[in-house]
C-alpha cells in the first residue's frame, strides 16, 4: 500500500503511509510543537487507523524541536478552548480525573504494540511530555542539538504520560531518578552513551537515518521480528528460566510456520 495523501491530519498530527512505513509527523513548529489534549487525541487516533500492512512507525516534528512539551495553556484558568482547563479537572472527582489521564495516556501507549518497530527522530527540545513521547516509541534517532528533558517535577507534578517504565528500564533507577528529580538537560553524548539513543546523526540527517533503519528492520520476516519483539519486551518481567521457555515456544511457532504446519 501506498498513501501519497495523509491518512490523517488534525490537531497537529499527521499521519501518512508509504507501503509498510508510517510517519506520523507534529506539526505545530510554530509553538515547537507543544502538546495539547486535543493532540494527544489525534495521536490516539493515529495508532487506531494504521493500516494493516504498516510494519514500521516514524514519529517526527518538524521546526528546530522535536516537542516542548505540554502547551502551558493548559494551566491557565481559561485552558484550551473547548477543554476544561487543568485547574477545574483537579478540582473535580477523583475518579475522572484518573479516567482523563488514562484517557491521555492513550496516546503513549500503541507505539510499543508487538506488530509494529516505532522510531522517534528526535532533534532540539524534548521536554516533559515531548521526553515522554519519544520514550514511548522502540527505538530513538537523535540529533546532535537534541535536549531532552523531564521537567515535571519542577512544576510540583510527576511524569504521568508513561514514559517512567521506558526510562527505568533504559538508564536504570538512579539515573532516572537524578534526571527526573533534577529536571536537567540530556544531551546527544549522554543519551547515546546511557541507551536513551540508538543513534546520534546531525539534524539535516534525521529523516534519512530513519528511512535507513526502517529498511533494515523491513528486511526480515514480519513474523520473525513479531515474536523477536515480544521475547525482548517481556524478558524483564520473566526469570531466567521464564524466559527460556518463551524462546523454546516462540522457536516451536515459528519452525511450524517454516514447515507449513498449521495447528
Amino acid at each position: 500500500m501506498t498513501s501519497l495523501d495523509p491518512v490523517l491530519d488534525k490537531d497537529g498530527v499527521r499521519l501518512t503511509v508509504e507501503d509498510a512505513v508510517a510517519t506520523v509527523t507534529l506539526t505545530n513548529p510554530a509553538k515547537r510543537n507543544a502538546q495539547s489534549p486535543a493532540l494527544w487525541r489525534a495521536l490516539t487516533e493515529a495508532g487506531r487507523v494504521l493500516p494493516g500492512d504498516v510494519r514500521v512507525v516514524v514519529l517526527r516534528g518538524e521546526g528546530k524541536s522535536f516537542s516542548a512539551g505540554l502547551d502551558r495553556q493548559a494551566f491557565t484558568p481559561e485552558g484550551f478552548d473547548g477543554e476544561p482547563s487543568f485547574l477545574d479537572m483537579a478540582r473535580g472527582p477523583e475518579a475522572e480525573l484518573d479516567a482523563t489521564i488514562a484517557e491521555y495516556q492513550e496516546a503513549f501507549t500503541w507505539w510499543r504494540r508487538n506488530d509494529l518497530v516505532s522510531i522517534a527522530t528526535v532533534q532540539g527540545h524534548a521536554i516533559g511530555a515531548g521526553f515522554q513521547l519519544a520514550l514511548a516509541c522502540d527505538l530513538r534517532i537523535v540529533a546532535e542539538d537534541v535536549q531532552f528533558a523531564m521537567r515535571e517535577t519542577s512544576l510540583g507534578l510527576v511524569p504521568d504520560l508513561t514514559g517512567t517504565h521506558p526510562l527505568v528500564n533504559l538508564v536504570g533507577y538512579a539515573r532516572a531518578l537524578e534526571i527526573c528529580a533534577t529536571g536537567r538537560f540530556v544531551h546527544a553524548e549522554e543519551a547515546e552513551r546511557t541507551g536513551l539513543a540508538n543513534l546520534v546523526v546531525p539534524a539535516g540527517q534525521l529523516d534519512g537515518a530513519a528511512r535507513d533503519l526502517a529498511a533494515a528492520l523491513l528486511a526480515a520476516p514480519r513474523d520473525a521480528v513479531v515474536e523477536t519483539k515480544a521475547l525482548l519486551s517481556g524478558a524483564v518481567s520473566r526469570t531466567y528460566e521464564e524466559q527460556r521457555i518463551a524462546e523454546r515456544a516462540a522457536q516451536g511457532r515459528r519452525l511450524r510456520d517454516l514447515a507449513g504446519i498449521t495447528d
